[in-house]
């Protein structure tokens, strides 16, 4: 072939250059902006982190506290139940086997075992 085939017109050079052109290229203010972006990045990891895990305790928290504002409730029925004489009576028949004067109390005994006290919750 002749050198001439195998030259190429200024018009084809050119759109080899472009295409050339077109290639990505890191450029100066790229790879600055692509530094500031990384660290940006970086820095917000940490807070990230302590978000989600502050969001995890405070659920935790919460919980907490709806369980023990639960157990407020049954505490302040259960001292509103002390309040009760009668309440207070079966406690001192039932527990503490008290009787009252001129009463005569039994306590079944199971044959060869111990008596069983009652539980008082």
């Amino acid at each position: 072939m002749s050198a001439r085939t195998t030259a190429t017109s200024p018009a084809e050079a050119r759109g080899k250059q472009t295409e050339r052109s077109r290639v990505a290229r890191l450029t100066p203010r790229a790879s600055i902006l692509g530094f500031v972006v990384f660290v940006a990045a970086i820095f917000a990891v940490a807070p990230a982190r302590a978000y989600l895990e502050q969001r995890a305790q405070r659920d935790q928290l919460a919980n907490q506290v709806s369980q023990l504002e639960q157990e407020n409730v049954d505490l302040q029925q259960q001292l509103d139940r002390l309040h009760d004489p009668a309440e207070l009576e079966r406690l001192a028949r039932e527990c503490l086997g008290m009787v009252d004067p001129g009463e005569i109390a039994f306590v079944p005994v199971p044959r060869g075992k111990a008596p069983v006290p009652p539980s008082c919750d």
